[in-house]
């Protein structure tokens, strides 16, 4: 018999609300089922939706589920920057929403180089870019390589527009949002590799065999 802390094994799929940190969401499962329990990739408070986490023994196996592409929906203020590139930050810039939109969104397909948030877990000289954020340090933040494999407009709206992405894994969105000139206000994740937010249920654990094999 496995120890308790390995058992249950396997991955679970959880639909988080906005609000809570993905760590609580992760929190939470680990008293309820005792178990180890890791992630495959977190959302921030204010985004909702896919959390991949890996109970007991399949937390080994993180590297197998931590690098798949991601699928997000997205509205986007196109009026005004942020601080953070969602809408908990304070306004940096006002400004008319982009002319031409499409070319724009065309520059943002295939591979792009754009700086990672300074409003993430990044560590920078050691410290997480978001609390040198909140203590108001300025800090050169790097650029990320990823690919937009996706990236469709389904709907713009009174400077608002509404995205559909198709991403590598480490993608942030907000930066996309920011090098459109404005900032995330919803984010939702609805896919990560095979896995479907439609999926998801907190009380159901996948095999590893079972969440592996879709892998294939």
């Amino acid at each position: 018999m496995l120890p308790r802390a390995l058992s249950p094994s396997g991955i679970l799929l959880v639909d988080k609300p906005v609000g809570p940190t993905s760590f609580d969401i992760v929190a939470a499962v680990r008293r309820r089922t005792g178990a180890r329990t890791g992630h495959a990739g977190t959302l921030d408070p204010f985004a909702s939706g896919l959390l991949l986490l890996l109970s007991g023994a399949a937390t080994r196996l993180q590297g197998r589920f931590v690098g798949l592409d991601k699928r997000y929906r997205t509205e986007i203020d196109l009026s005004r920057t942020t601080t953070t590139g969602d809408r908990e930050g304070e306004v940096v810039d006002e400004h008319e929403p982009l002319a031409d939109l499409e070319a724009a969104l065309d520059e943002l397909r295939g591979e792009v180089e754009l700086p990672i948030p300074a409003a993430s877990a990044v560590k920078i000289g050691g410290r997480r870019a978001y609390e040198l954020h909140r203590q108001g340090v300025a800090v050169e933040m790097p650029v990320r390589r990823s690919t937009v494999h996706e990236l469709r407009l389904e709907g713009y709206e009174d400077g608002v527009v509404e995205l559909d992405l198709l991403v590598s894994s480490g993608t942030y969105v907000r930066a996309i949002a920011d090098a459109l000139g404005g900032h995330c206000v919803s984010l939702r994740r609805t896919e990560i590799g095979p896995f479907r937010v439609e999926e998801a249920d907190e009380e159901r654990i996948i095999p590893v065999e079972d969440a592996l094999a879709r892998l294939a």
